[in-house]
């Protein structure tokens, strides 16, 4: 089993986080603590307006920008009588979308089920996009290490990449006699050769938090935050957390010890796989990370034998072009192309993962005539796509060498959350965001410093940078100062024409 490792690098300002398979950074996470995620937080909303031309509704729940419910997303009692008597001995590990098709559910219109002024209690099931608030859902569920409690259900599922028919009886003989009646408990693949009371335990946990939950709807008034999720680093390592990772680096003492209670709480035992990083040199410049980000957000996309793949994000879809480059192969044409886009099948399924890239996509691989070296492709493709937890759903490759599939968007993409439309091109291209920049710089000087020993800094940068920094970040900049008893003198950048293609700030050492 190859060993992974998760490395969290912490500041005052966001959190990183970055999963590494095979020495390479196979998922990043990100989170700015002033701009905390959404998804899993649970809510007393009130209905806003009821839209029957779009089969949906705004909700207000007390963010910045309301929640909208699809009709596919709202309680029905109907819906959840009939799921419970279909389940009701099954240990299919089915989704909301996947019940319903098996239930050949016909919905009912939204006008029938809201109305305006309606409380309703909501979850948060994807972030934020663009002009768009948080999508919400009224099948609330409530997701732990190695079981997921869904109360609106009533049956027991069992992970489909659980397969052994005898551990599958296993955990439903566990959970059969402590489940909760009118209530799902989910089973996860982390669950597999767990024993049973520890899963009994955190059963009890999920259900408290359940019963708290239908507490505070009663007793508060909308719109109100009735439960926040855990945060980046405690989410990351109750979903990512398994055998194959052999420890976990964080670079901050308090959040080490936070995530050592968590998993003393949750994995008994795993905590010992905790290891705090002391050293000076920032933690993502030692193990690589910098770099890998850096990569992962550009256009061009190198494959080993000289070819590449060019990836290009829009709103509506990301296609990814597959191109055989300097390469040239050595015996003909059909294995040449056949190489390449097998190459690329890795690297696409890579940089899906690493810039967390969701819904609709395209692939565009080389052509190949022989039917064969399709399947070939579109075989390793879905096999690869195995090491992806979000939910794909791929069509079959068509004789154009065209692959269409759909992943699953909760949160923004990395190049979404990192870049900014160009203003100079009215947006046609992206630059890095001002936030992004200003913790690239706050950075760099610790860097430096760490480099050449010396205490005074001049600073090149630009004026919108330099001003977010002694504003928007100054407590952070203050504790890079303090710790190292740093002199910093700010100049401002020449920011003309030419220098467009150069680094929007520089540190020296005197």
């Amino acid at each position: 089993m190859i060993e992974k490792q998760i490395i969290v690098n912490h500041c005052m300002s966001e959190t990183r986080i970055a999963v590494v398979e095979k020495e390479q950074v196979a998922e990043l996470f990100i989170e700015r603590h002033g701009d905390r995620g959404l998804v899993g937080n649970v809510y007393k909303g009130s209905i806003l307006r009821v839209l029957p031309g779009m089969q949906s509704s705004f909700v207000d729940i007390g963010e910045v920008r309301s929640g909208f419910l699809y009709v596919s997303d709202v309680l029905s009692e109907d819906f959840i009588a009939q799921s419970r008597a279909l389940l009701k001995d099954s240990i299919e590990d089915l989704s909301h979308d996947e019940i319903e098709k098996k239930l050949k559910w016909n919905k009912i219109a939204i006008e029938q089920l809201l109305r305006d002024g309606q409380d309703v209690l909501v979850q948060a099931v994807k972030e934020p996009l663009g002009n768009k608030g948080s999508r919400l859902s009224m099948f609330v569920t409530f997701p732990g290490r190695y079981i997921v409690l869904s109360p609106y259900f009533n049956h027991i599922g069992v992970s489909k990449k659980i397969e052994d028919p005898a551990e599958r009886q296993r955990l439903k003989e566990i959970f059969e006699p402590i489940k909760p009646e009118n209530m799902a408990v989910i089973v996860r693949t982390a669950a597999r050769g767990v024993p049973g009371e520890i899963l009994s335990k955190e059963l009890e946990y999920l259900t408290a938090i359940w019963k708290e939950v239908q507490e505070k709807f009663h007793t508060s008034s909308a719109p109100f935050l009735i439960h926040r999720d855990l945060d980046v680093t405690q989410r990351v390592v109750r979903e990512q957390f398994s055998d194959d990772i052999g420890k976990v680096v964080i670079d901050d003492e308090k959040l080490l010890q936070k995530t050592k209670k968590f998993l003393a709480a949750t994995s008994p035992g795993a905590e010992s796989r905790l290891e705090l990083y002391s050293g000076t040199t920032p933690i993502f410049d030692v193990y690589g990370i910098e770099m890998d980000i850096g990569r992962a957000l550009s256009k061009k996309v190198d494959l080993p034998s000289g070819g590449y793949i060019i990836v290009d994000q829009t709103e509506a879809l990301t296609a990814f072009d597959v191109n055989t480059g300097r390469y040239v192969g050595r015996a003909n044409a059909a294995e040449t192309v056949l190489k390449t886009n097998m190459e690329a099948v890795k690297k696409v399924v890579s940089q899906l993962r690493l810039r967390n890239i969701g819904g609709i996509i395209v692939i565009d691989f080389i052509d190949m005539e022989n039917q064969a070296d399709r399947e070939r492709v579109f075989n390793a493709l879905t096999e690869e796509l195995k090491s992806d937890r979000a939910r794909t759903n791929v069509l079959k490759i068509s004789e154009l060498g065209l692959v269409q599939m759909t992943r699953k968007r909760t949160s923004e993409s990395l190049e979404q959350l990192l870049l900014d439309d160009c203003p100079l091109c009215e947006g046609r291209g992206k630059v890095k965001s001002i936030v992004t920049e200003a913790h690239d710089l706050l950075r760099e000087i610790a860097r430096v410093h760490n480099q050449t020993g010396r205490t005074l800094l001049q600073v090149r940068a630009r004026e919108d940078i330099r001003d977010w920094i002694l504003e928007e970040e100054r407590d952070w900049f203050q504790e890079i100062v303090d710790r190292w008893g740093l002199t910093v003198n700010f100049r401002q950048g020449e920011m003309t024409a030419a220098a467009l293609s150069e680094s929007s700030f520089e540190v020296s050492a005197e």
